[in-house]
């Protein structure tokens, strides 16, 4: 917990697609219930993070995630390059808009990190508008990944899984520390580093009075 002299300057944000982190995954989640049955026969819920990656999991631990996973509702979402690029378009519209400043950002194929500056917005009405944006993007470029599921004209399923992961960033080190990750995040996938348009570069923060957007 943040001490009462603490000031939150940015988040770093993970924001899963569906089906990718389970509330009762092995590797625990921030769920502190398993809202279908189905689900729950496979564990309760663990509110203890392990940041393993799941090529680290043993091999019970990934016959335990794989068969929860086969019980979803609809099949768990990995997004194709294309579709990253669509996600992409529809962040850079949101941040131009709600004048957003974004450190950085990985948008891999189960999930999306992003490095955002505070803002007057509650970090999770900021994702919450990305996450709608990029949606709105890709249905508009006819790439939802959830489009076959239903009739023409009908609007997909959610891609996103309904709540987000968060750390707040109080210093000039601890956001350094989650760029650094978050940049290096694709290699850890065997994908080069990304570079998007609406990342701008991190200038340190103004030792002077600090004023949010």
């Amino acid at each position: 917990m943040l001490g009462c002299c603490q000031m939150i300057h940015g988040y770093h944000v993970i924001m899963p697609c569906y089906g990718f982190w389970l509330p009762n995954d092995p590797r625990g989640s921030w769920s502190d219930f398993v809202g279908e049955w189905e689900l729950a026969k496979f564990g309760r819920t663990n509110q203890s993070i392990d940041r393993r990656p799941t090529t680290e999991l043993s091999r019970v631990e990934i016959a335990q995630r794989e068969a929860a996973r086969k019980t979803l509702r609809h099949p768990p979402v990995e997004l194709t390059g294309e579709q990253a690029l669509s996600v992409s378009k529809g962040f850079a519209t949101q941040i131009a808009k709600s004048g957003y400043s974004v450190w950085a950002c990985a948008i891999l194929p189960e999930h999306t990190h992003i490095v955002i500056a505070r803002h007057t917005y509650k970090v999770e009405q900021i994702v919450n508008l990305l996450k709608g944006a990029a949606t709105t993007q890709l249905i508009k470029d006819q790439r939802h990944p959830l489009a076959h599921r239903v009739r023409p004209n009908e609007r997909p399923p959610h891609m996103w899984a309904k709540h987000q992961w968060k750390v707040y960033l109080d210093s000039e080190s601890a956001i350094e520390a989650a760029i650094r990750y978050v940049e290096e995040n694709p290699e850890k996938e065997g994908k080069p580093r990304q570079h998007w348009s609406f990342v701008t570069p991190f200038q340190g923060l103004d030792p002077g009075w600090i004023t949010y957007h």
